[in-house]
């Protein structure tokens, strides 16, 4: 890791610099507790004394993290663990962010409510506390260190394993003998990942219970989290709760599914289930989209008509009187593995032709062909010709499922807690990610997987080297869109009906093709959670800004320039990507050399 000068952005004594913050920081916590409007039409009803609520909420988590950054500048004894880096970098974003989040508010009620005149003291106060905490921040010297290596030992850098460390000492659960000491770092390896789980599903449970006409709150709860993984990464908390992730993958795993099965039992609107749903069935396409294009390199344009293809296959043997076949009622079971079929032999059809192209080529003829899917639904209308999917009136009324007698169309009482309709399908789907997830892992891992990435870097590479370009790309593309089947088998009965308008390459809303190539860059390619991050935030954004829902291609252009621009390898960066479109020095490689000691030339340095 190579050290980089330390400057400040505002020219401030250091010795004054980190006292300001720390005030600034304090004031702003204490502005959350007075009003901020005198009138409840601005959302989150910020009128109240002694209550936060709605952005004030918010802001006082905001400052109170850059208040406990702050103090571990001091070496308060155990807080500098929440910053292994040290860097002052971590402060600045927190502060960068509370800032943000103020000063949206204070513009928006202004804007809104028509004038500054609708501000109210509290308001003010905040404003300029948040004004004060941001240049105390940028006036301590900054820099751009990034974490540690991940090879350091985990628990000796972070926070709370380093407190159930100590406690487990007191306790006389370890001892200095290894495996004790081993079996301790583990134990508290394993709390961390606990404790991140439970704050990763506090955020989501906050910001997608945020009401869809409050569009200001979710701009501010989206300010403060893009700040807040910002600094975090800064930190190194981020890269490091990853690597104990990796160490641990099962239970991590385990965890995030606990997480996903306890979401519905902290809703009280079935809506937000219905939205968790949809987003694990386009995350669950994205997923299959990520073997074609994540791990084998191939650039799929058209791979929304697969899932459209698993979504009329279920209609059709649905028992749905609109059906063609409408005496004909698959259980569940027999419906999935005939929309996986017909994907998969749509998948074969399309693929075996058309994967001895390469690169462009292959792209736009996977864009025809999901155009021609468009177009062939459509016209099956029994004029333009034979009557098989209705044509643009679709199969409509599709019965909801029945899986050995439990009825996921009916509410249902569990344990004091009443589950909706949406609800039901969204622990259906909870079932069929861990077996998407489980399929792309295994596959990932094994000799084929291997033989995808060995195709991905370099295809003629790894012809040479014996392996059977077409055939293996063949099976990605057939395993993929077999996995889009699947979930198209659930979203036919999750919406009711099937028609022709989503399966387009892009649209105001999704499934699209974009949607899904989007959520698979933005999230990070060749990884699991990647993507299944980049369909929450695609979906959640323009379901939470209904402003956005037209300018969403405008809103996916942004944000894929500013990820190229940024961070290339995604939000989760698989490592093998992330060393290619990295220096070396950014994430502590060692320097290459010679056999005779000397630096190797790079292509930089050539």
């Amino acid at each position: 890791m190579t050290d980089t000068e330390k400057t400040p952005v505002v020219p401030l004594p250091p010795a004054l610099a980190r006292p300001l913050a720390a005030i600034g920081a304090v004031f702003t916590i204490a502005s959350t507790f007075m009003s901020w409007t005198w009138t409840s039409e601005f959302p989150g009803d910020l009128t109240v004394y002694g209550y936060p609520a709605g952005l004030q909420v918010i802001t006082l988590v905001c400052a109170a993290i850059a208040l406990v950054y702050a103090l571990a500048g001091y070496g308060v004894r155990g807080l500098d663990r929440l910053n292994p880096s040290g860097s002052n970098n971590t402060l600045a974003l927190f502060a960068l962010g509370t800032f943000a989040v103020v000063w949206f508010t204070v513009i928006a009620i202004a804007v809104d409510l028509g004038g500054l005149v609708n501000v109210d003291p509290g308001g003010f106060v905040a404003a300029v506390a948040a004004l004060v905490l941001a240049a105390g921040a940028l006036g301590l010297p900054l820099d751009r260190r990034t974490a540690a290596s991940l090879e350091q030992p985990s628990w000796a850098a972070r926070p709370v394993l380093g407190v159930c460390y100590r406690a487990l000492r007191v306790l006389r659960l370890t001892k200095p003998a290894y495996p004790r000491r081993a079996a301790a770092t583990a134990l508290a390896e394993r709390l961390a990942i606990t404790v991140g789980t439970a704050l990763a599903l506090v955020v989501f449970t906050y910001g997608i219970g945020i009401d869809n006409d409050a569009s200001e709150t979710f701009i501010g709860y989206l300010l403060a989290l893009v700040f807040g993984a910002w600094a975090l990464v800064n930190a190194g908390l981020l890269d490091r709760y990853a690597a104990v992730s990796a160490r641990h993958k099962g239970f991590a795993a385990a965890l995030a599914f606990a997480a996903a099965v306890i979401f519905p039992f902290t809703q009280s609107d079935d809506h937000n289930a219905n939205i968790g749903a949809n987003i694990l069935i386009f995350a669950t396409v994205a997923l299959g989209l990520n073997i074609v294009v994540g791990l084998t390199g191939l650039l799929d344009l058209g791979y929304v008509a697969f899932l459209g293809v698993g979504a009329y296959a279920a209609a059709l043997v649905s028992g749905s009187e609109y059906s063609r076949f409408s005496g004909v009622q698959f259980p569940f079971w027999a419906a999935a593995l005939t929309g996986m079929a017909a994907s998969l032999v749509f998948g074969v059809l399309i693929g075996a032709p058309t994967l001895r192209l390469r690169g462009d080529y292959l792209a736009i003829v996977t864009l025809g062909f999901g155009e021609i899917f468009r177009i062939t639904v459509n016209n099956l209308d029994g004029d333009s010709g034979p009557n098989i999917t209705r044509g643009p009136n679709g199969i409509t009324q599709i019965p909801d499922l029945d899986i050995l007698g439990f009825n996921l169309g009916e509410a249902h009482d569990i344990g004091g807690f009443t589950l909706g309709r949406f609800a039901n399908y969204l622990f259906l789907m909870l079932i069929v990610t861990a077996i998407v997830v489980l399929v792309f892992t295994r596959a990932a891992d094994s000799r084929i997987g291997r033989s995808w990435i060995a195709i991905r870097e370099d295809e003629t590479a790894a012809t040479a080297m014996g392996i059977n370009g077409f055939r293996v790309k063949l099976i990605a593309f057939a395993l993929g869109a077999s996995l889009a089947g699947l979930a198209g088998t659930v979203m036919a009965h999750v919406n009711y009906s099937v028609n022709p308008q989503p399966y387009q390459f892009a649209g105001a809303a999704p499934p699209n093709s974009a949607f899904l190539l989007a959520a698979v860059v933005l999230g990070g390619m060749g990884t699991v959670s990647g993507p299944l991050l980049g369909a929450s935030v695609l979906y959640l954004v323009p379901e939470k800004l209904q402003f956005l829902q037209n300018y969403e291609l405008l809103a996916f252009g942004v944000a894929l320039i500013l990820l190229m621009r940024f961070r290339p390898e995604g939000i989760i960066a698989n490592r093998r990507r992330q060393l290619e479109f990295h220096e070396t020095g950014q994430l502590d490689v060692p320097e290459q050399k010679t056999l005779t000691g000397e630096p190797a030339v790079t292509k930089a340095g050539a």
